[in-house]
């Protein structure tokens, strides 16, 4: 799964609770201004509406070599998923709390896909709590380098 873009606020302000794979119906300027790497979705969110999931504030911007036929970068983009699947989606985004977030668009079989996650917002000291953490597995890890090359 080779990453495109990817969401690096989603996992520091959200806890992710679950993850479904979906697919995206994008024009073809989209698609080569990917492949380009010119994408965005660290605002990126999904909405079930009449029973149809949609990501807003997905920037993709308009491909280079494109023509008046170009796309526009924030339009919102309909998700492909099952019908069951959009059900589940939309009774865990009812929940207080939660949000659909873009976390990742990867490559799968010669097509875009979007990981979306069901995330609750953490609050400030959660995040604190996750610095912390990292910092002190870092320092745990440098000490056990050094002391392993001591030897």
């Amino acid at each position: 799964m080779a990453d495109i873009v990817t969401n690096s606020k989603a996992r520091r302000d959200y806890h992710i609770l679950d993850t479904f794979e979906a697919g995206i119906v994008l024009h073809g300027t989209e698609v080569k201004a990917l492949r380009a790497g010119k994408g965005q979705i660290g605002d990126a969110f999904a909405r079930v509406e009449n029973e149809q999931a949609f990501l807003y504030n997905a920037h993709i911007d308009e491909y280079s070599h494109g023509n008046v036929q170009n796309h526009e970068p924030k339009a919102p983009r309909k998700l492909l998923l099952h019908k069951a699947e959009i059900r589940k989606l939309a009774g865990l985004a009812m929940v207080k709390g939660n949000t659909l977030i873009a976390l990742s668009f990867h490559w799968k079989n010669g097509k875009v896909k979007v990981l979306l996650g069901v995330g609750k917002g953490k609050a400030e000291f959660d995040k604190r709590d996750d610095i912390n953490k990292r910092e002190s597995d870092r320092e745990l890890k440098r000490a056990t380098m050094k002391w392993t090359k001591g030897k």
